[in-house]
């Protein structure tokens, strides 16, 4: 097996005009191109000739996040602009809790121009549904932390307010840098996927974003079942990786929650039936379970699947389903019905896939992770994919065209 740690990034770099990435979504969210292969025949098709494409009986697995409104811009009296954008809640540390939450709540966040906001705090007027309230935001700590970011205190003075209303009246959409341009209306809408739901990510699962219900309906009418899984995709999904090595690069940690029911039915089609991951973020969630199943199974679980754990000797001595069982059994005997965690995995060349054998995603940028884990799944027939695709004319990144990975049953 290829040791990962001495991958060097420079072999996944690949010539991207600028003119190649999409600005903006179709018109039609399922009009556009869809290159399928297997690493080694390659064939253009349209994205809403899927259901004709997927594997018969099989199990689509979609991320059912939901992009918050992370940015928000304070204006000092000086006139200098401060933007804040909100990562993860710190206090509370839950999702849902800290959405809910009235008059204070703490996050992390990456702050944007803070040289010019050394201390005091940062105040707007904000008008919501539920009243208008003045938001001020003070920072917690002198120093960022490793990554960067820093923890900022949030207070308004009306507690009919939560701080959900309040980004939702103020915060900007935070489309990917790669854009270059400012968030436009559009992008609340183009930007989501049309079965989000959880609040929570800062980026989108793009690759959803080209499905419609009527081509939801046709799929699960052609008898593909349709589940969902939660991934909240961070910032860090927008990283580069500045090493020479990808063993030097720190993977960014997100939060995952996977219902158990979900666990329990996946163990029974596993192995059996075609596992079909909607972008890499359902990727990351489906095999993280394998690995945290894993972990529980021998007594190493503590509530974090680590970077390099699936490189480990004897990370993969189980079956996937015996992985999979033993985290629904975990979670039975805790009494929950919800697997949440937080998952560092890297997928690279020298991964064995465990749970998935096929996936929808867009194309990635060069010297990506995200490049790294199609490469993990396809081999080197992803230079043949890419190559296609610019031939071709494919739009690139998040906005862009698809492509179906097609793998083997595990």
């Amino acid at each position: 097996m290829e040791n990962p740690r001495e991958i060097k990034i420079e072999d996944f770099n690949y010539p991207l005009p600028d003119e190649r990435i999409a600005r903006h979504p179709l018109a039609e969210r399922d009009a556009c191109k869809l290159l399928v292969t297997d690493g080694e025949t390659v064939e253009d098709h349209i994205f809403n000739e899927l259901p004709g494409l997927l594997p018969e009986g099989a199990m689509m697995v979609c991320n059912n996040t939901r992009v918050i409104n992370a940015r928000l811009r304070f204006q000092k009296t000086t006139g200098a602009l401060i933007e804040i954008f909100c990562l993860e809640p710190h206090q509370p540390a839950d999702y849902a809790q800290a959405f809910a939450t009235r008059g204070h709540c703490e996050w992390q966040c990456l702050v944007g121009n803070a040289k010019r906001w050394k201390e005091g705090t940062l105040d707007m007027t904000v008008e919501t549904p539920a009243g208008t309230t003045i938001l001020t935001a003070r920072r917690a700590d002198m120093a960022p932390a490793a990554d960067n970011s820093r923890t900022i205190i949030f207070e308004w003075d009306n507690d009919a307010v939560t701080m959900s209303d309040i980004i939702a009246a103020v915060g900007e959409i935070p489309i990917p840098p790669y854009l270059n341009r400012a968030s436009e209306d559009s992008d609340s809408v183009d930007y989501q996927t049309v079965y989000s739901v959880i609040d929570g990510s800062v980026a989108a699962p793009t690759a959803g974003l080209h499905f419609t219900p009527a081509l939801l309906d046709k799929i699960k009418a052609g008898g593909v079942e349709i589940r969902e899984v939660t991934l909240h995709v961070g910032a860090g999904t927008f990283r580069p990786v500045k090493s020479e090595n990808i063993g030097d690069h720190d993977m960014h940690s997100e939060y995952i929650a996977v219902p158990a029911s979900f666990i329990s039915d996946l163990a029974k089609a596993v192995g059996k039936r075609d596992i079909v991951a909607v972008g890499t973020t359902s990727v990351r969630t489906l095999e993280s379970l394998y690995h945290a199943g894993r972990l529980i199974a021998t007594g190493k679980w503590d509530g974090e699947v680590p970077q390099w754990s699936p490189y480990e000797a004897g990370a993969n001595d189980i079956s996937a389903r015996d992985a999979l069982l033993a985290l629904s059994d975990y979670l039975e005997k805790r009494g929950e019905d919800t697997f949440v965690a937080h998952t560092r995995i890297i997928i690279a060349p020298g991964y064995q896939y465990r749970i998935v054998n096929a996936m929808v995603t867009n194309f990635h940028q060069p010297e990506s992770t995200l490049l790294l884990l199609v490469c993990a799944f396809i081999g080197e027939g992803w230079h043949r994919a890419y190559d296609h695709a610019l031939a071709g004319n494919y739009r690139f990144l998040s906005y862009g065209d698809a492509c179906l990975l097609r793998g083997k049953r595990q």
